[in-house]
């Protein structure tokens, strides 16, 4: 068969741009992956005002986005744990440590009800980090002990949960809890604040850098000379350090008497938002927004569930499962695809 000069030009041409293409398909799944949890979160939104009428109302999003503050300031922390290629199970163990030690600490000064809570969970994570990076042990295995070993401090220090501290009188540290700017409480403007350092050090800083840099490869940044053992012990003190400032405004907003249960789970809602938010679990790649986005899907889609249909927690729980089965499927597509396979 004789090949006609059209025929054989259009066959050159569309040789010729598949690699373009490819490129293309690349780009876009990588900008999917980094802003897909923004899109999803302005289209859930824009159905919640049209079909929930009351979803809209300025109070609803104030309690939407306080609601959602002590979750995404943990989950701020667990974005560069995960982007590291590790992940942190101790941050909800972390956090009750930190709500409990906040209010026993408040009968010696607001100081103390913030800096001894902040002290012992750096101690956590430091020692967790250590233990990662000098005995090169899983990070899985290592946080998973921390979940029951801090979990079991907690109740120690509690006497066995009996003991439901609370802040003796007004403390000045409690209009960090319940104080108000424009009319939106303060913890979500110290939330905002933390997403914005966290965005500048993951993606303006070496040591962001190094981070994404180990989680893409850490044996290639062993070998690149970068400080891998430094920066990993780094990830989970910044992650416990998170967790230590939300348990720090849990108690300045509730005047102490939580119960050592709390934080159960809070782990879990973390490293969801996280992956909701296009961190990959695998590390090296994550954005930081991404994560406050994915924090604020999971709440307001709980919040449009209530405020629909009137349904309960488990309903919740259920479509909160789902909706990240499917943002994890849609992941590993487009990251397949990212990849060009």
């Amino acid at each position: 068969m004789t090949t006609t000069p059209s025929t054989a030009t259009a066959g050159a041409a569309t040789t010729a741009d598949a690699p373009a293409v490819a490129v293309r398909n690349r780009n876009v799944a990588s900008a999917l992956l980094r802003n897909g949890a923004v899109l999803a979160l302005a289209l859930v939104m824009v159905a919640g005002f049209v079909l929930v009428p009351t979803f809209g109302s300025a109070d609803n999003l104030r309690n939407v986005a306080l609601a959602a503050s002590f979750i995404a300031i943990i989950a701020a922390g667990m974005t560069f744990v995960v982007i590291s290629g590790g992940i942190d199970l101790s941050v909800g163990s972390t956090y009750a440590l930190a709500v409990i030690l906040s209010a026993q600490a408040s009968a010696s000064g607001s100081a103390a009800a913030i800096l001894a809570p902040l002290a012992a969970c750096a101690v956590v994570g430091l020692a967790q980090g250590l233990a990662i990076t000098v005995l090169r042990l899983p990070p899985f295995i290592v946080t998973l002990a921390g979940l029951g070993g801090v979990r079991g401090l907690v109740f120690l220090v509690t006497h066995e949960g009996n003991d439901v501290p609370q802040v003796p009188g007004f403390k000045v540290f409690e209009v960090l809890g319940t104080g108000k700017l424009a009319t939106i409480g303060t913890p979500v403007w110290i939330t905002l604040a933390v997403f914005a350092i966290g965005w500048l050090v993951l993606n303006r800083t070496a040591f962001g850098q190094h981070v994404q840099a180990i989680g893409g490869n850490g044996p290639a940044a062993e070998l690149m000379g970068l400080p891998v053992k430094r920066a990993t012990t780094s990830v989970y003190v910044i992650s416990a350090l998170c967790a230590g400032v939300a348990g720090i405004l849990t108690t300045a907003q509730s005047g102490g008497g939580q119960e050592a249960r709390i934080g159960d789970a809070y782990e879990l809602q973390a490293i969801a938002a996280v992956v909701i938010g296009g961190t990959l679990l695998a590390g090296g790649v994550g954005s930081i927004i991404g994560s406050l986005a994915g924090v604020m899907l999971l709440f307001v889609i709980q919040n449009l569930i209530v405020q629909g249909a009137n349904l309960n927690s488990y309903v919740q729980q259920l479509v909160s499962g789902a909706f990240l089965l499917v943002v994890v499927l849609v992941q590993a597509a487009l990251t397949a695809r990212r990849g060009g396979t």
